[in-house]
């Protein structure tokens, strides 16, 4: 074989290995003549890891897992999430029980927890208490495309009362989590879960209003082989502060990171990580009935960041009085209250910069409160990519879900795909547009002779970016209870670029 083959093929591999678990199927097993345009190949391997959900023994936790239907073949492959590891224990305790409840946890840590056998239709799955473990899952074949998994817990009373929603992450080395917080009134963890079969290190960085938050001991934690670790912030720093920006890297391996917030009087929701920081951010799904939204910003470089803040609605963009521009200091975390700044429509918010060519990249996040007195409740909502070629959440009911679209720039035409139940029914589609500068509100059209929940799939048509993001509301005893969920491109396609030549033609 000449070296220029293998050449080729190490850059395949090479290409593979930095988009995420991405093996590259050519369509059809042909090779190309001549240069071509890049194409966009469907992953073969995907990853999700989903944290421990156990807050209180009344924890009752429902896991959804789905792969959208697509065209083309390819081997059937699995998609299967199983226990973490556990890492809890006393190493000095020789009792059998003690022994016998680890080898047992041990032993359950092998066996799928949530297994999906084709695309198209979504699995269940439930587990209850406070014990249930965090879960480390691999999708391969034409299950990995666009594979996602919906955790949603619900706990009726106590401190961790809510409706706790979150779709699995996949593995990374960098997160930020503006909007969580160390005040007294607040109970923020960090969870880390490592998927691979070698222990990973993180540490944990933390930023107030008035600049980095001082700690050592955020540094170096051990994440132990496909387990996962819980982690009180409050514990890291003395520092009492509202608003507080979490910054979370790998010095080796990779993990999966969320912050489970929970506040006294307010509930508890997931905090996902905001999209990488950019000089313009779109935080889509602030619900039409929403009592008070609370922007937190952070701006990670040297530079200070400007920004203008505009409410997309119904009809169009507004600048919210009194808080039409925001500053935020560099590596210093700014908060501003925006009370009910839908004022009964919901909307999304954008925030651009102030002066035209001067665009300092910031990270940012909304925290949403639903409800007054004992009866609020809170969900976040980050900043997050446009759907792109495609985005799913699953879990959705026949009543409480509502889909929020939102065209920052130019107006944008998505469709929008709901699946067969989980326990039967057909999926419909359905095409949206969104007029630019604009949120469009709409009760997803549930599929027909549903039985079970479904999935929501959203495709772009035509026209300008579109971001989406979906409220499940599932009110409890007077009690509001719901929870949001971003929809950002969800990485099941690959750009490959094309070769010259095909030089597998040129033999051996």
């Amino acid at each position: 074989m000449k070296s220029t083959h293998l050449s080729l093929i190490a850059g395949t591999v090479a290409l593979a290995a930095v988009t995420g678990f991405a093996a590259l199927t050519a369509p059809g097993g042909a090779g190309a003549t001549g240069a071509t345009a890049a194409a966009r190949l469907p992953v073969e391997r995907s990853s999700l890891l989903c944290p421990a959900p156990g807050l209180s023994e009344l924890a009752e936790t429902t896991y959804t897992s789905f792969t959208p239907a697509s065209e083309g073949g390819g081997e059937a492959g699995t998609a299967e999430l199983k226990p973490s590891v556990p890492t809890t224990g006393d190493a000095g305790d020789d009792t059998t029980a003690k022994k016998d409840t680890k080898k047992k946890k041990e032993e359950d840590s092998g066996k799928p927890a949530v297994s999906l056998k084709e695309p198209g239709k979504p699995v269940t799955a439930d587990a209850s208490g406070a014990d249930a473990p965090a879960l480390v899952g691999t999708a391969t074949g034409r299950l990995a495309p666009g594979w996602t998994t919906q955790q949603t817990t619900t706990v009726v009373a106590g401190a961790s009362r809510g409706l706790l929603g979150l779709s699995c992450t996949g593995p990374d080395t960098d997160f930020w989590f503006p909007a969580a917080s160390t005040a007294k009134s607040r109970e923020d963890y960090v969870h880390l879960t490592n998927p691979d079969d070698t222990a990973a290190v993180a540490d944990i960085e933390l930023y107030g209003p008035d600049g980095s938050l001082k700690s050592d001991v955020g540094e170096g934690i051990t994440v132990p082989a496909r387990s996962s670790v819980p982690v009180l912030i409050s514990t890291l720093t003395n520092v009492a502060a509202e608003d507080v920006t979490v910054h979370v890297t790998t010095r080796t391996g990779r993990v999966g990171a969320v912050v489970r917030a929970a506040g006294d009087n307010m509930g508890s929701d997931w905090l996902t990580a905001s999209v990488d920081p950019a000089g313009t951010l779109v935080l889509p799904g602030i619900p039409a009935d929403a009592t008070s939204v609370r922007l937190v910003a952070f701006a990670p470089g040297e530079d200070d960041a400007d920004l203008k803040v505009k409410l997309l609605g119904k009809t169009g963009a507004i600048s919210p009085a009194g808080h039409e521009d925001l500053h935020v200091k560099s590596n210093m975390t700014a908060g501003v209250d925006l009370k009910d700044i839908t004022r009964g429509e919901a909307g999304s918010l954008l925030l651009t910069p102030a002066q035209s060519g001067k665009a300092t990249p910031v990270v940012a996040a909304l925290r949403v409160v639903r409800g007054t007195g004992d009866k609020q409740e809170v969900a976040y909502i980050p900043a997050t990519g446009p759907v792109g070629a495609q985005a799913t959440v699953a879990d959705n009911r026949a009543k409480g879900s509502t889909l929020l679209l939102t065209a920052p720039g130019a107006t944008g035409t998505v469709k929008v795909t709901a699946s067969a139940g989980s326990g039967g029914g057909e999926r419909t589609v359905k095409t949206y547009t969104v007029k630019g500068g604009t949120t469009l509100a709409v009760t997803p059209q549930v599929p027909a002779g549903l039985k079970g929940s479904y999935a929501l799939t959203v495709e772009t048509e035509s026209g300008g970016p579109v971001h989406a993001a979906r409220t499940l509301a599932l009110p409890e005893d007077g009690i509001p209870m719901f929870t949001v969920q971003t929809l950002p491109d969800d990485g099941g396609t690959v750009e490959v670029p094309a070769a010259e030549q095909d030089l597998s033609v040129l033999g051996d």
